[in-house]
């Protein structure tokens, strides 16, 4: 970068002075994954420095999580997770090794999706309503596989049983490739996922999708109802990924990475990679990040609350 960009930051030219680790909490093929990548290549060609994708997965994404919370808060150690880890995991977790709203600060929100509805076909249902009849037909014997307590999967899930009345048994796992595999091992009957995950697996006739979580019908799967107009009003629950840094980060690196980050993904090329995975992009400023999270934090709050889930 020329060196009037760099004085207009107020950045020393000593930073970044080495290549940038770009923590992914979950597996590779997920997509906080697949999108971290498409990321990190013209971030690093902006930055001039190597950025290294790190997949940290386990405990729904609390590992990695705590990994970039600890790590020293020079601007080389990034985060970019979905918000299970942020938002509803200190809701759920009896601990956690990390304080996300002391310990991490935001960057940006990246990008957003729904989730889809996806069972089994073994279970011989075709519609939302058929599902639920199913499920109350065997409660307790049904389950659903999520990444991990806490996670947007788990909660989104949580919310519709106590809205549809249903008992279904809750298997976490490291991450959606490891619940699409179980689902196809015929190990989990149900779960939400994002469709970049499940829709592969529907259109080869592996897993049936019964509805999304948008509010209204999301257009490149406007086929499929929402979960809101098959009989539940008002229910959504997206997906969304962001970019995170550790607290004491220097506000000069935060609102350079900031930038760079906005121009990239409110870009075309960066939109066109989201669209085969079913997410639009965002990019914002910190301070949108940090008003996203504060309003997540007070909604499924409330709701973990309501149902009084317990802590696991």
């Amino acid at each position: 970068m020329p060196t009037s960009s760099r004085a207009a930051t107020g950045i020393a030219p000593a930073w970044p002075s080495r290549p940038i680790r770009l923590v992914v909490p979950f597996p590779g093929g997920s997509s906080p994954d697949l999108i971290a990548r498409y990321l990190a290549e013209p971030l690093a060609q902006a930055l001039g420095q190597p950025i290294v994708i790190d997949n940290k997965p386990g405990a729904g994404g609390n590992i990695g999580t705590g990994a970039v919370a600890k790590a020293a808060p020079d601007g080389h150690t990034l985060l970019f997770t979905i918000q299970g880890p942020l938002i509803t995991a200190p809701l759920l977790a009896k601990s956690l090794p990390y304080d996300p709203q002391r310990e991490l600060r935001a960057v940006s929100f990246i990008a957003s999706s729904p989730n889809v509805l996806v069972v089994s076909p073994s279970l011989g249902v075709d519609t939302l309503a058929q599902f639920v009849a199913l499920a109350k037909r065997r409660a307790g014997v049904l389950n659903y596989g999520s990444v991990g307590n806490g996670s947007a999967a788990h909660l989104a899930m949580e919310s519709f049983i106590a809205r549809a009345g249903l008992q279904l048994v809750h298997v976490p796992y490291a991450g959606f490739p490891q619940v699409v595999n179980a689902m196809l091992a015929g190990q989990v009957h149900a779960g939400f996922m994002v469709p970049a995950i499940a829709m592969p697996q529907v259109k080869a006739g592996k897993l049936k999708a019964l509805a999304v979580t948008s509010a209204g019908r999301f257009a490149a799967l406007a086929e499929l109802p929402t979960v809101a107009e098959s009989g539940y009003p008002g229910f959504e629950a997206t997906s969304w990924q962001a970019l995170l840094a550790p607290a004491g980060t220097p506000a000069a690196i935060v609102e350079r990475l900031s930038a760079e980050v906005i121009r990239i993904v409110r870009g075309e090329a960066f939109r066109r990679e989201l669209l085969p995975l079913y997410f639009s992009a965002a990019g914002t400023s910190p301070e949108g990040l940090d008003a996203l999270m504060r309003d997540e934090r007070q909604r499924w709050g409330a709701l973990v609350r309501q149902l009084k889930l317990e802590r696991e």
